[in-house]
């Protein structure tokens, strides 16, 4: 055993001391011991507890993989997740202003993804353990809502009816409006006994869709997304916002970053989480490279009432980025890209007069690389607002506004 001062956190939430030596669960200022191989720090133990540290809510947190940060008290985790994305930017020697971060509520998560292994005497359900393949069984996890937790039966019985005994399903659970929305992955191939089998689950269960690999074995009706005065049917397995709350909180800033803009171009629009609500105000154009959800926003527009025009347009941001001349009949441009950020997009944008750009990531140093170039072309990176939805994880998501130059001047 040797002991070790522990630093600072690494972005993935694990303590940091000199070597680098990483150390899971522990925090900036602790002393700890541990036995140090290749395969990383074993038998970490507490010497000296930072003031910072707390009794976990959870009692399942020690041995579950779904959260790195219970051990801290709250307000270390949200000064530490604004401050990944102050050091992102101050990396590219910029600053701004920082609103206060906006925090989820436990028990709050619509959506989960669950390990599901069949047994010689049924089936284990649960998150993987920390660093681990093992399946841990989670009946009291408070990081979910009730519904999405209460799934687990579900992936049970999906589990004894379709899982072989070498691979553990994939079980993503979605609490919708009307059920749960549950897509499965590494399942058998489904023959003609197994489709029954299924079918019955989700009869049995009252889900509302099915999805077996990349087949929608039984759908007792649409599954149903409120997207301001819209509802939308995501296609199985499409991205949606962790919580309810996160999603108000992220739409509430886009919809301020806009204003009165009369037009509004949405990239990587996914299903139209904020193309719809802009839609209440303003003629949007929603741009994402998969064809089944811009159908599903189309559609969402269609039958929703009171809104302006909503365009929609399946395209690779990353191959064919919009370009000036495409970009130029918008008064404002959301951007809300994947962890890989929108770097090519953000160099046709930065050759434009676009009055304002929100820019929401889920990657504070994707985000830092492209708000560096918007800067170093005279835009004004207006403020950042923190947005937690992934309680208890290393996981940090923002918005920020952005002002063209000759707005400013």
């Amino acid at each position: 055993m040797t002991e070790y001062t522990v630093t600072r956190l690494g972005l993935q939430g694990d303590g940091i001391a000199e070597g680098p030596v990483f150390l899971p669960l522990t925090l900036p200022g602790e002393r700890v011991s541990a036995t140090v191989s290749e395969g990383g720090a074993q038998d970490v133990r507490i010497i000296r507890p930072s003031d910072r540290r707390v009794s976990a809510p959870c009692r399942h947190f020690r041995s579950c993989g779904g959260c790195q940060l219970q051990h801290a008290d709250d307000q270390f985790v949200a000064d530490w997740k604004v401050d990944i994305v102050r050091n992102a930017l101050q990396a590219h020697r910029l600053e701004t202003e920082f609103r206060p971060i906006v925090t989820s509520p436990a028990r709050s998560r619509r959506r989960a993804g669950f390990a599901a292994r069949r047994t010689k005497k049924g089936a284990m359900v649960g998150f993987h353990g920390r660093a681990s393949d093992t399946i841990v069984p989670i009946p009291d996890c408070i990081l979910l809502e009730p519904s999405v937790l209460a799934g687990q039966r579900v992936a049970e019985a999906l589990a004894i009816a379709g899982a072989s005994r070498k691979t553990a399903l994939s079980v993503m659970i979605t609490a919708m409006e009307n059920g749960l929305d549950v897509a499965v992955t590494h399942g058998k191939p489904p023959d003609g006994p197994l489709r029954q089998q299924l079918a019955l689950i989700c009869d049995t269960h009252g889900l509302v869709r099915l999805t077996w690999g990349d087949e929608v074995v039984a759908m007792r009706e649409p599954p149903r997304h409120g997207v301001g005065r819209a509802v939308v049917t995501p296609p199985p397995g499409a991205f949606l916002q962790a919580t309810a709350h996160g999603e108000a909180a992220l739409t509430d800033c886009v919809r301020e970053i806009v204003g009165d803009a009369g037009t509004v171009i949405d990239l990587f629009a996914g299903c139209g989480t904020f193309a719809l609500p802009l839609a209440e105000t303003a003629a949007v154009h929603a741009v994402e490279g998969d064809a089944a959800m811009m159908n599903a926003l189309d559609a969402g527009w269609r039958f929703a009432e009171g809104l302006k025009a909503v365009t929609t347009e399946t395209r690779d941001l990353f191959r064919r980025p919009l370009m000036p001349d495409e970009l130029a009949k918008a008064d404002a441009v959301v951007l809300d890209p994947p962890r890989a950020g929108a770097e090519a997009q953000v160099a046709e944008l930065v050759q434009t007069k676009v009055p304002k750009i929100a820019y929401v990531s889920c990657n504070p140093v994707s985000f830092a690389r492209d708000a560096a170039v918007l800067a170093a072309g005279g835009w004004q990176l207006d403020f950042v607002q923190v947005v937690d939805q992934f309680r208890w994880s290393a996981h940090t998501e923002l918005v920020a506004g952005f002002t063209a130059p000759h707005m400013r001047a």
